[in-house]
């Protein structure tokens, strides 16, 4: 039996990229600043890490969409969707989330959900570096992680008898 885990240390000559919603600056920064941060903290080098700037949270999906063609470990997707007054949060979360869920299922690399869905202000601040943690920074964990264990995956032998379709 054969058991896989991704490791919390970069592997030499990883990139990453992370793409953050400009849409709630104020909380997206936070969150990206946290996400920098932990890479540093596993090893990627600052010149390792592409940040992509989009203008809100629909726009992630078809921006890492176009870097899932490119040689990345993983790709983050960063944001914040905050509960107003009109039905448009639902709409918005919940495309978002299930495009970027489509993404990590279908891409060649890891695509981490690191987008905050809230209902104020307050409760998107505690999760971008307040009470709550900073969620960008486990977005970026959890980048990592995925990364090495896709590579794992990868190099899997095939058995003698399996298929390979």
């Amino acid at each position: 039996m054969a058991e896989y885990q991704g490791l919390l240390v970069a592997q030499a000559n990883a990139r990453f990229a992370i793409v953050v919603s400009r849409f709630n600056l104020r909380v997206s920064e936070r969150l990206l600043q946290g996400a920098q941060h932990q890479l540093r903290q596993l090893g990627v080098l600052a010149d390792s890490m592409d940040v992509v700037y989009v203008p809100g949270a629909f726009e992630l999906p078809g921006a890492v969409t176009r870097l899932l063609h490119l040689p990345y470990a993983a790709v983050i997707a960063l944001g914040a969707v905050i509960r107003g007054e009109t039905p448009h949060f639902d709409y918005v979360a919940g495309n978002v989330a299930a495009e970027l869920s489509h993404l990590a299922q279908k891409g060649p690399a890891p695509v981490i959900f690191g987008v905050l869905t809230c209902n104020t202000m307050a409760e998107a601040e505690d999760r971008a570096d307040g009470k709550a943690g900073n969620k960008g920074a486990e977005a970026a964990l959890a980048a990592v992680e995925m990364a090495n264990l896709y590579h794992q995956l990868d190099t899997i032998p095939t058995r003698p008898g399996s298929s390979s379709s």
